[in-house]
């Protein structure tokens, strides 16, 4: 959760850059671009491990399902089905102990 925090916050570092360029009359060179690809890549991979990690605990297991929720909240986003199958699929086959 933590590399996936720190991926949002440089995605929404490298926008505002951005934007404040573009704002002044600047303009965005193929390196802004490239750096803005590669921070939402980041941003991507953080988020998919979450969506894929399989919780070992009941308490992972409702942190897990707590972050995706706020993040799609906050976010306004979706999942697709196959990230949806895997939220619900390790939300189901984690262990019955307390954790």
């Amino acid at each position: 959760m933590d590399r996936h925090i720190a991926a949002q916050m440089a995605a929404a570092d490298a926008i505002r850059v951005l934007e404040e360029r573009r704002t002044v009359g600047g303009v965005a060179s193929v390196a802004d671009a490239k750096e803005l690809l590669d921070v939402a890549r980041d941003e991507e991979v953080g988020r998919l491990a979450i969506v894929n990690y399989l919780p070992r605990t009941n308490r992972e297991s409702r942190q897990k399902l707590t972050y995706i929720a706020a993040y799609l909240i906050a976010t306004r986003g979706t999942l697709n089905a196959s990230e949806i199958n895997s939220v619900l699929e390790s939300s189901r086959d984690r262990p019955t102990r307390n954790g």
